[in-house]
């Protein structure tokens, strides 16, 4: 065993600080995007309807979600994380905090879902998934198991990138001329299911991993 190497982790490279980079910048464009539509006076027509049918729900949704989007980047980036406790630790409290109102919104917002039941139950199982995982996360640390919470949080973030996923298919099947109905309740799923794929696949890498 290292001990060197289990005080002082391998630093970032130049391939993880332009992974990082790229999923902040996705991050704060999303969260910059849904703080324009909660501020402006000219909401898009889907924005406009949202808020007029859900005017709390839709305020928590998209002032506390993007906020655990920017928050979770910075809690997955290890180089901040091992260097900054203190703040990592705050921040966590801050991300539990945002998923949980932003979840809980999301789930009442998802059973009249555009798309139907199957729009409905893909949203809402996510949000769902997103409240259990995070909860799961907060639990595991405050017994001090940090493995389960490091696994339970890789997954909730996996669930919070949906926020992410969604509005980069949006776009493409609409310039793939795909019926909007269709691709949305498609999209209900494919925006989270693959992100929790790899999250699995990268937890069970890290634990084939032996510790330093």
């Amino acid at each position: 065993m290292s001990t060197t190497n289990s005080l002082f982790p391998a630093p970032y490279g130049l391939a993880q600080w332009a992974r990082w980079s790229t999923l902040m910048l996705l991050a704060l464009g999303v969260a910059g995007y849904a703080f324009w539509l909660v501020l402006t006076s000219t909401r898009p027509d889907f924005a406009a309807s949202l808020f007029a049918r859900h005017p709390v729900g839709a305020l928590l949704h998209m002032v506390c979600s993007p906020v655990a989007l920017v928050v979770g980047a910075l809690q997955v980036n290890r180089a901040i994380r091992t260097r900054h406790l203190l703040l990592h630790r705050w921040l966590g409290r801050l991300y539990v905090l945002a998923v949980v109102l932003g979840g809980t919104s999301g789930l009442s917002m998802a059973l009249e879902a555009q798309g139907g039941p199957v729009s409905a139950w893909g949203f809402g199982l996510a949000a769902m998934l997103w409240l259990c995982s995070t909860g799961a996360g907060f639990l595991a640390m405050r017994r001090g198991d940090r493995t389960a919470h490091r696994d339970w949080m890789l997954r909730s973030y996996a669930l919070t990138m949906a926020a992410i996923t969604l509005r980069l298919y949006i776009p493409a099947s609409l310039m793939a001329g795909l019926p909007f109905e269709d691709a949305y309740r498609a999209i209900a799923w494919l925006s989270w299911v693959p992100n929790l794929l790899v999250a699995e696949w990268l937890i069970r890498r890290l634990h084939r991993i032996p510790p330093a």
